[in-house]
């Protein structure tokens, strides 16, 4: 049976709508909006601005009375004040508001500040106002011994750059390679810069790839981990992704047994996806503050997913389905403000479920005060296939990194380190 969505539901599904085309179709935004508003009930029925037509100084009219569905008894004092309060401060800050009141409390059921939260949860995640950003220092990622090459690769879904870490020492014989995917407002250099990656690949002989995600795919540069076109096997970002690793194993004398992808958050998203889509080519997942696949099919359910909510037997169905057995990292601040940690508690199981594993748990404290809890899995040989590191105090940024990237908190432990420590003790 086809769920019928809330109407405070569906006019927030029309707005995050009109959000999402502000990138591809600006001139369409205002049509969009105002019929979001009409559908409600809240705006006369003037016709929309055609999405061919730049919005020419649209004008808002007051509201109509209140629909039916809206009106309710009149409030007392306190109420009435207490209810002026919420609306006047229910400004989400994505652009929409009209300033003249919308009367969101009146959708039944509609809680302002949920929405409130909803919406700057989202703009956190995609733009980093809500979490451990540091200020930008200098990092001469060229003065690193090996090659930082630059590169791109296409595929009938798409073009992607990126760039690729080439150690200075000799190779031995076929080099593991590490795929690194970014945050939202990142990129390659800054993300290398945070988690100091290269130099680690220099000391074990690594090749790191680099995949850039470009604003016109997403205007905050967040790989599209949310969006069912951008989830499956050979399709989307996910097939852009996997080719371009294929073609830089071919090219630059990879290990196709030893190729390992890692993320932080939007970026963590997608390498659950990857792992998940492709355990042929992937031989262990690094997830940092990120989530399972399957987590969110659009912009609504991804909001409730970065809260911590699970999205009912549907949502735990797309979770299981999506699952694969394969060695996995996790990396979750519990006091992560974007993403809920019990995301991370998800990826972990979405790689280890119908397996009969052994947890051995043990607790730390690095140098800075920082403690954590560290859950290993072993099978029955005895061999790790899953660690959960649970950053205590921790916030949405790579632990261990450095302050020369964005997101990235020089204390806890060294994220980079325990990842490829991890993934060299694997194989495909």
């Amino acid at each position: 049976m086809k769920k019928t969505m809330k109407p405070y539901e569906q006019f927030v599904a029309n707005i995050l709508k009109a959000a999402g085309t502000a990138r591809t179709d600006p001139g369409a935004v205002t049509g969009l909006v105002q019929d979001a508003l009409k559908s409600a009930g809240l705006m006369p029925g003037m016709p929309s601005t055609p999405a061919s037509t730049p919005a020419q100084d649209p004008s808002f009219v007051d509201l109509n009375a209140a629909p039916a569905w809206a009106r309710k008894p009149a409030a007392g004092p306190d109420e009435a004040a207490a209810g002026a309060a919420t609306e006047a401060g229910a400004d989400t800050g994505t652009g929409t508001g009209t300033g003249t009141g919308t009367g969101f409390s009146g959708f039944p059921g509609f809680d302002t500040g949920r929405m409130a939260d909803w919406a700057a949860q989202f703009q956190a995640f995609q733009s980093g106002h809500g979490a451990s950003r540091q200020a930008q220092a200098s990092r001469n990622l060229a003065a690193e011994p090996g090659e930082f090459l630059q590169g791109s690769f296409s595929h009938a879904a798409g073009t992607r750059a990126y760039r690729l870490y080439v150690p200075a020492r000799a190779a031995s014989g076929p080099r593991p390679l590490v795929v690194m995917l970014h945050g939202c407002t990142q990129h390659p250099e800054d993300f290398a810069a945070g988690t100091t990656m290269n130099a680690l690949a220099e000391e074990h002989g690594c090749l790191v790839l680099y995949p850039e995600q470009p604003r016109s795919a997403n205007a905050n540069g967040c790989w599209n981990w949310f969006e069912a076109a951008h989830q499956g096997r050979e399709q989307g970002e996910p097939a852009i992704l996997a080719g371009m690793t294929r073609e830089v194993l071919r090219e630059h004398g990879g290990d196709p047994g030893r190729v390992f992808v890692a993320g932080l958050s939007a970026g963590g998203a997608m390498a659950a996806i990857l792992g998940v889509a492709y355990p042929e080519l992937f031989a262990a997942v690094g997830v940092h503050s990120g989530l399972a696949a399957g987590s969110a099919h659009d912009l609504m359910s991804a909001l409730n997913a970065m809260k911590g909510a699970r999205g009912g037997p549907k949502a735990a169905a797309a979770r299981r389905g999506a699952a694969a057995q394969l060695p996995a990292i996790v990396f979750h601040g519990d006091a992560d403000g974007t993403v809920h940690a019990s995301n991370g508690e998800a990826v972990l199981r979405q790689f280890t479920q119908g397996q009969t594993l052994r947890e051995v748990e043990e607790r730390g404290q690095d140098g800075s005060g920082r403690s954590h809890t560290r859950t290993v899995l072993l099978d029955a040989g005895g061999r790790a296939v899953a660690e959960h590191w649970v950053l205590h105090g921790g916030g949405h940024a790579w632990s261990g990194g450095s302050t020369a990237g964005s997101y990235a908190e020089a204390g806890g432990p060294n994220a980079s380190a325990e990842m490829l420590r991890f993934f060299l003790a694997q194989r495909r």
